[in-house]
């Protein structure tokens, strides 16, 4: 199987997410898409297929925070809830990282309060589209969101209290430039709070180059010492990858019967800027 290039992974991402974001009626979960690779994308019709807000509720959220943003915001995309270990304060700059339709970053507003801000960052126009029209019906003032890519953040330097970001970062193939952009514009003391998917050992070829893996959260992953690796590389300290155990039937859920659930599981990354 050929090996896909950096561009060719962005590409096939951005055009899988560009489908979520303007399907209608499309199973939760992460990676999911119309008629995409990944088998939990179920029409929500099926039975079987979780709404957005179970999937939620899987993933820590309350129902308090499902009712507390638009409801076209909560597309059940993620692997966790980095609010859990976010800490969020009054008047705090909240970046998100693929913010996607900008559901954590209307609970990160309700947080930091009318003192704070909240950057949304997605690289699929549909998204972010999407994101600002919610934005526009829950009239929130202190939310905007930017078309751009994370590994090249078109935030400035030091102008940010916290980075949040929600199953995104194993999308990117340049995991490097992520951990060193997120560096760049945090502030000093300026934290990282990110639910994300790792990898429990080196992953076969045949996954780690399956398209539809790629773009769904299980073929991008890096293992916990690569991500701590890069981490401090980048410059972070008091660096914690934490998996989560009971995360493991959620991801077995995204491809039952491929045991993929033996290979990666979710995991909070936390880490700090000096």
């Amino acid at each position: 199987m050929r090996t896909l290039g950096n561009e060719e992974i962005r590409k096939a991402v951005r055009e899988n997410y560009g489908k979520v974001a303007q399907a209608a009626g499309v199973g939760a979960g992460c990676g999911c898409a119309p008629g995409g690779a990944v088998a939990c994308c179920a029409p929500r019709t099926a039975p079987a297929a979780p709404t957005a807000p179970e999937v939620a509720a899987v993933l820590g959220y309350s129902a308090e925070d499902v009712h507390a943003a638009p409801p076209e915001s909560n597309l059940g995309l993620g692997c966790g809830n980095p609010h859990a270990i976010a800490g969020l304060k009054a008047g705090e700059t909240v970046l998100d990282l693929g913010s996607g339709a900008g559901f954590d970053c209307f609970l990160a507003a309700r947080a930091v309060g009318a003192g704070g801000r909240v950057i949304g960052v997605d690289m699929t126009p549909e998204m972010v589209a999407k994101a600002r029209a919610n934005a526009r019906q829950a009239k929130a003032a202190n939310v905007e969101f930017r078309l751009g890519e994370i590994e090249a953040l078109p935030v400035a330097d030091a102008s940010v209290d916290v980075i949040l970001s929600n199953c995104v970062i194993n999308l990117s193939p340049e995991k490097d430039k992520v951990f060193r952009e997120a560096f760049r514009v945090l502030r000093n003391g300026g934290r990282l709070a990110v639910s994300d998917i790792v990898a429990l050992a080196e992953l076969p070829p045949a996954l780690r180059e399956d398209v539809g893996l790629l773009t769904g959260c299980v073929a991008g992953a890096s293992t916990v010492d690569e991500v701590t690796r890069l981490l401090a590389e980048a410059g972070f300290e008091s660096i914690r990858v934490t998996p989560r155990a009971e995360s493991r039937a959620l991801v077995e859920a995204w491809l039952p019967g491929r045991k993929i659930e033996d290979s990666i599981t979710s995991a909070t990354i936390e880490a700090v800027k000096p």
